[in-house]
């Protein structure tokens, strides 16, 4: 049940990330929330597996702070994607 912890303080937590990170109107606003809980959720259950205890503090720190690195990242990448791919059609359009 610790599990359900660790995904939502991710997914609590990168929702300020999304909106810390620039050109939010580029993304999803449900994108890096749903990331750092997919990231959060599958870290927490590998280091379950590989033998980590639940009071482990690094089975927190690389749940949750995975989960954030890797959305924050993700969102960077996709807002950069978007910029591109809007600028080469509106080229394309002659916009």
């Amino acid at each position: 049940m610790f599990i359900l912890l660790a995904v939502i303080a991710a997914c609590a937590l990168a929702i300020a990330v999304h909106f810390l990170l620039p050109d939010r109107a580029l993304r999803g606003v449900a994108v890096v929330p749903a990331i750092a809980t997919v990231v959060a959720a599958l870290v927490y259950t590998g280091l379950q597996w590989a033998g980590v205890a639940e009071n482990n503090f690094w089975l927190w720190l690389a749940s949750i702070g995975g989960g954030l690195a890797l959305s924050a990242i993700a969102g960077a990448l996709l807002t950069a994607q978007r910029r591109r791919t809007d600028t080469t059609e509106r080229s394309a359009l002659g916009i």
